[in-house]
This record gives C-alpha cells, structure tokens and sequence, in this order.
C-alpha cells in the first residue's frame, strides 16, 4: 500500500517533526506499507486554514498519488472535528484510508472504521443542536415582536433623480447610496410608475 506521512510543528524552535516522521515510517514499516511522499508544515499552527503541505496532501489525495494516510495524532493534522471530518470523508470518497498513531485509529480495519462512524454521528449530531437553537432563537425573537433580517435601506427618489439628470450610472448612484444598483433603479421606477 502507498503511504503519505504527514507531520507538523508549531514553532521552529526546540520542536523537530523528526520525532513523528521517525514513529510513523516505523509504524510503515511494520504493517509492509511503502513510503510514497511526506509533508511535513513547520512553524505553522493547526488553526490555520492554509497550511502549504496539508493542501499539497490534499490534492496529491484527489490525484490517487497514495493509498493512505498516516499522522501522528489527530491535532496535528486536523484544526477541528469538523476539518478532520471532512478531510476523512474526501479520503473515503477517494478510497483512500487514515491511520492516527496516537490515538490508535485506522479506518482500514473494522474498528477504526466504527471509531469514524462514531466520530461522524457525534459531528452531525453536533450541526442538528446547532441548527434548533437558532431556529429556537429565530421562533424566540418574531415570539417577542423583533423584526428579523437586514434593516430595510430607504432611499431619497428626489436625490436619485437628480443624479440621473447629471448623467451618474445606476451603480454609481447604488455605491454612493449605500444601496445596490437594483435598489436604486427599482426605486426611480416606482417613481415613474406611480405618479
């Protein structure tokens, strides 16, 4: 099986991502898994929603360039559950398997494929919570009388006709408004519609 190893240090100094490449080609090694590519971030914190090498993984993935996946613990290669969840479905999608050494997962044997299920359900589960509440907090809100939504804008007709005259374009007049052009030209319309 064609392997990618992933790696990442926060901070240049006294971290050295040798330490986990060492583990991980060992682990490799042991299960006959050959090494294709390796991509190791250095001074790059896991919040970061670009990390050079982590995306180079990622569409090296889309190309099939390897079989699978192997880091060292799920926070080195993921910000949150919700990133790692999707990274993990576009492996699966791509029938490509993940191994986190730490934390003992492999989704190429039955229980890692169950532990990923799980971590799945917990994560849908998660959004569903998150959608009802602010649903709850939308019912909770129109129950006390708020309006909802973005404050309607009101335009000056007299002011747009003005600027017309002037020859000033629907967008223009839209920008200096604060309104889109639509806005504006739907307003002058009304206007002329209904004298």
């Amino acid at each position: 099986m064609k392997t990618a190893l992933y790696a990442r240090v926060s901070t240049n100094n006294g971290q050295d991502p040798e330490m986990q490449l060492r583990e991980l080609r060992e682990y490799c090694q042991r299960r006959g898994w050959e090494i294709s590519h390796e991509y190791v971030d250095v001074g790059i914190s896991g919040g970061k929603e670009k990390r050079p090498e982590l995306d180079k993984l990622l569409a090296d993935a889309h190309r099939r360039h390897f079989d699978a996946v192997v880091v060292w613990r799920f926070d080195r290669f993921a910000r949150s559950v919700s990133h790692l969840l999707r990274a993990l479905e576009t492996f699966r999608s791509l029938g490509i398997e993940f191994v986190s050494l730490s934390e003992q997962v492999d989704t190429s044997t039955p229980t890692g494929k169950m532990i990923f299920t799980v971590l799945g359900a917990v994560a849908e589960l998660e959004r569903s919570l998150i959608v009802e509440r602010v649903r709850a907090g939308l019912r909770n809100a129109k129950a006390k009388g708020r309006k909802l939504g973005r404050p309607s804008k009101r335009v000056n007709p007299a002011q747009i006709a003005a600027l017309r005259a002037q020859g000033v374009p629907w967008r223009r007049i839209g920008a200096q408004l604060g309104v889109s052009a639509t806005k504006v030209y739907t307003a002058m319309r009304g206007i002329v519609l209904n004298p």
